[in-house]
């Protein structure tokens, strides 16, 4: 996982009002299923309905990577409910994980 500022993914979801947050999930979501997690496209996230399954399976993601660290529940409820908030804390663990280096089986590519 690339390691960010936590700050700097709060400060630029405020002033792009929103963009930023999107870009950044789409962007975590392509590091952790290089990391061998089930999650869809990034498309979903734009259409309503379809856009509350797609953070679930981002939250499932969220969970293999950490290795149950952040569970699907919390980090689902993290995206949902608090945004900004909750993507600081989820940010601050892609931290923790790119710090340690944690070799999670690749995903194959066919």
């Amino acid at each position: 996982m690339k390691n960010r500022s936590v700050a700097a993914v709060v400060i630029f979801s405020i002033i792009t009002c929103g963009i930023y947050a999107l870009y950044w999930q789409v962007a975590t979501k392509d590091e952790m299923v290089a990391r061998g997690a089930d999650i869809p496209t990034g498309w979903l996230i734009i259409i309503p309905i379809a856009n509350i399954y797609w953070i679930w399976k981002w939250s499932e993601g969220v969970e293999h990577v950490t290795r149950g660290k952040l569970s699907t529940a919390v980090s689902f409820i993290l995206m949902f409910l608090l945004g900004v908030i909750g993507m600081a804390i989820c940010q601050s663990y892609f931290n923790k994980l790119a710090e340690e280096r944690v070799d999670l089986p690749q995903a194959r590519i066919a």
